[in-house]
């Protein structure tokens, strides 16, 4: 069984993908980058701000999935520059203050619309 899942609490897909895909008890949240879901467009600001807005946006369609962050398993941070790893992590502690989920962070060499952060987020359903 697998479900789409979509959410105006998130921003639309920018490509040929869905929000999130519920599927076998988990659920797939695509990689999100810092698009605010009431404009459609990208917040100003660095790795802080964007991994802020990021965070709320994958809160959103979690939940839109009919789960929490809390059930987080497992996400994966994309940063365009790893000198903005302890920004990033500042933010992102205060979402899962205790029993954090597995991460994976990595530098690449881009992101979508020049971003600086991109995460993706498997959670329990």
């Amino acid at each position: 069984m697998r479900e789409i899942i979509h959410t105006d609490k998130g921003p639309q897909a920018i490509g040929p993908y869905s929000q999130a895909v519920k599927a076998n008890g988990f659920i797939f949240v695509s990689g999100q980058t810092a698009f605010d879901p009431a404009t459609g467009k990208p917040i100003e600001g660095g790795a802080a701000a964007q991994t802020e807005r990021i965070m709320q946006n994958l809160k959103a369609i979690v939940e839109a999935a009919g789960s929490s962050l809390d059930r987080a398993v497992r996400l994966g941070v994309f940063l365009k520059d790893m000198n903005d790893f302890t920004a990033m992590n500042e933010v992102y502690a205060r979402y899962f203050p205790s029993s954090p989920p597995a991460r994976t962070t990595v530098e690449v060499a881009r992101l979508p619309r020049d971003f600086a952060v991109e995460i993706d987020l498997i959670a329990l359903a």
